[in-house]
């Protein structure tokens, strides 16, 4: 079977020399950056369906079209002739999932289209009976699910009945019974055979089950994991192909496990594979043990989910965890050099102008090295949707009726409290900087790690800022010396210091080496062309300033490239062939970096501007 599995535009895009559509285009009041950087990013589950079919046979395209103007939407579903259509369906492209349904029905009547994803999961239902160019909807986990229903398409057979699913009997909707999740993820194929993502799950589900997140209705109940030689195979082919050697591990919760979690660290030592990562979790699941393996084997970053600095919110958001767990494992996780960012929520259930001011003196304590704020949205799913519902201030119908992005609001907040949130917000939205590591501080980590490459690369930096070349220059040169994973910019560093020497010549030359051997991080792509730019305007005889970046933390550089991103499509995008491994990436013009302005700009709107139950 010919698959076409679709990360669709949220609604319809007008593009650079067109006008806003006012039907079916943005939300009124859409601002840039009122969706998430992360919004564009192919959802990991297509690539884990597009694995699963591929291995079984079937040609399998993956295409990202989230910021595609409509006009090439239509253009590319009218070309690409599939026998299944399968989207991802999310709260924020719910629109655009019906929009691509109706077109692609328009231009190929026959055509199976199939929708599954964690806005469509909890509206099964709902979805076809608002959708009527759907014909399935898969529900939670759909490996086996989706693979049953292209095989039965492949034969000829009825799609009725399929377990998992959602369709239509004679005009009916009809849920059919439930499908229990794959208890050995081992087999299922891997991602990374594939298709070359930065992104990589290694476990699915999460034991608790926090008032705002959907993973149970996801994932069911508990957690489940695939083994550890399972994940490093998939870790070591992939970054062999990827442009920059680093990770996301996007686990809901990946230290659940933290004998797996240590084991697999220690086993990724053992393999030298090489590359940094980070990882999302909880702050009372790590140990000072764990913390120094995951450091020793390339974690950069850690991403804990806090949402609050004030217990009560914490507690009746059922988090289950304190402030001083917060505080302790923050510490933890400084000793041994990783970068700790806190996700925080504005607008949980029982939030007051007082819990938030009790929420920033946290911060001023805790200092967490970076920090980003995210305003409560009711997902349909989640324990915030089925009690609003029950409260009776939301009918889940406005997921079909109205065309918000997401359904920002706060659960209980009063009139006055949105107003305070909304207003810090609105000036403090993005990444925002915390706590910045002293000399001091990364002479004392790489004291605790010895001769760690990424230690050295550290103190190597902060001497550098102070001034102190020779000895920056010596723990850079060190860092290489142990395998640096990223040469690229450590030679980036070494540049930038022999600039600072007044040595010229020297700094080309290893901006030279740099982009020979490790040439795909944006420092370096950034440097690079400011320095020809300087030599074009004759800078050094003019002395001309030369401004240099010099950084080297956890920052990747994505190609805007297919299907990863919502890059251009090939010329011959249309046409099919038999399913292969891909191909080692190739040099690309085009790069995206993953912005430090992150998350939504999107403040909480006042739930009277939406119906009334």
């Amino acid at each position: 079977m010919r698959i076409a599995l679709l990360y669709p535009p949220p609604w319809k895009v007008a593009g650079p020399d067109e006008a806003r559509h006012t039907k079916d285009g943005p939300p009124e009041g859409y601002r840039e950056g009122d969706l998430d950087a992360d919004f564009y990013q192919t959802p990991y589950g297509l690539f884990a369906l597009g694995a699963q079919a591929i291995r079984a046979g079937h040609q399998v395209k993956v295409l990202n079209l989230s910021s595609y103007p409509w006009s090439k939407v239509e253009e590319i579903v009218q070309k690409l002739d599939a026998d299944v259509w399968g989207m991802s369906c999310w709260t924020a492209n719910r629109r655009g999932v019906r929009l691509v349904s109706e077109c692609i029905k328009r231009h190929h009547p026959n055509a199976h289209v199939v929708v599954g994803g964690p806005h469509a999961t909890p509206l099964g239902p709902e979805l076809l009976g608002h959708y009527p160019h759907v014909d399935t909807v898969c529900l939670g986990e759909s490996d086996i699910t989706f693979l049953e229903l292209v095989s039965r398409l492949s034969k000829g057979l009825d799609t009725k009945a399929i377990a998992g699913t959602v369709y239509r009997d004679d005009g009916r909707v009809v849920t059919a019974p439930e499908r229990k999740n794959v208890s050995d993820l081992d087999a299922l194929a891997s991602p990374q055979e594939y298709f070359d993502t930065h992104i990589m799950m290694t476990s699915r589900g999460c034991p608790w089950a926090c008032t705002f997140c959907g993973a149970e209705t996801s994932w069911g109940r508990g957690f489940r994991a695939n083994s550890i030689d399972y994940v490093l195979s998939a870790m070591e082919k992939v970054t062999s192909r990827l442009p920059v050697r680093m990770i996301q591990i996007k686990d809901d919760t990946f230290t659940t496990n933290k004998k797996r979690v240590l084991e697999m660290c220690r086993k990724m030592r053992e393999r030298n594979l090489g590359f940094f990562w980070s990882c999302d979790t909880r702050v009372d699941l790590l140990s000072d043990e764990l913390l120094r393996e995951m450091r020793l084997a390339g974690c950069q970053r850690l991403s804990l989910g806090v949402e609050s600095g004030s217990q009560e919110i914490l507690d009746k958001i059922d988090k289950k965890i304190t402030p001083q767990e917060i505080i302790e494992s923050t510490e933890l996780a400084k000793k041994y050099g990783i970068k700790v960012r806190y996700y925080m929520m504005l607008g949980n259930r029982g939030e007051t102008k007082e819990s938030f001011a009790e929420t920033l003196r946290f911060l001023e304590r805790a200092k967490p090295h970076e920090y980003v704020f995210s305003c409560l949205s009711i997902y349909p799913g989640t324990r915030d949707f089925y009690d609003a519902e029950k409260a009776g201030w939301l009918n889940r119908s406005i997921y079909f009726e109205r065309d918000f992005q997401e359904y920002k609001t706060p659960f209980d907040a009063s009139e006055d409290t949105m107003r305070v949130l909304n207003e810090w917000f609105f000036s403090n939205h993005g990444l925002q900087i915390g706590y910045r590591d002293t000399t001091a501080d990364y002479e004392c980590i790489a004291e605790r790690l010895g001769d760690y490459h990424a230690a050295h690369m550290d103190l190597g930096a902060a001497y550098y800022h102070e001034g102190k070349l020779d000895l920056a220059e010596r723990h850079v040169r060190k860092a290489l010396e142990l395998g640096y994973p990223c040469p690229g910019l450590a030679l980036n560093h070494l540049a930038c210091i022999a600039k600072a020497r007044g040595d010229i010549e020297a700094m080309m030359d290893l901006f030279m080496k740099a982009a020979k051997t490790d040439p795909q991080h944006w420092v370096l792509i950034q440097n690079v062309n400011a320095a020809r730019a300087w030599f074009k305007k004759n800078g050094p005889a003019q002395h001309l300033p030369l401004e240099l970046v010099v950084r080297h933390d956890f920052q990747l550089l994505e190609r805007t490239m297919q299907p990863t991103l919502p890059g251009p499509l090939p010329e011959d995008y249309a046409e099919w062939r038999p399913a292969l491994a891909p191909a080692p990436l190739e040099a690309a013009e085009e790069f995206v970096k993953t912005p430090d302005l992150e998350g939504s700009k999107k403040g909480l709107d006042e739930r009277k501007r939406l119906p009334v139950v």
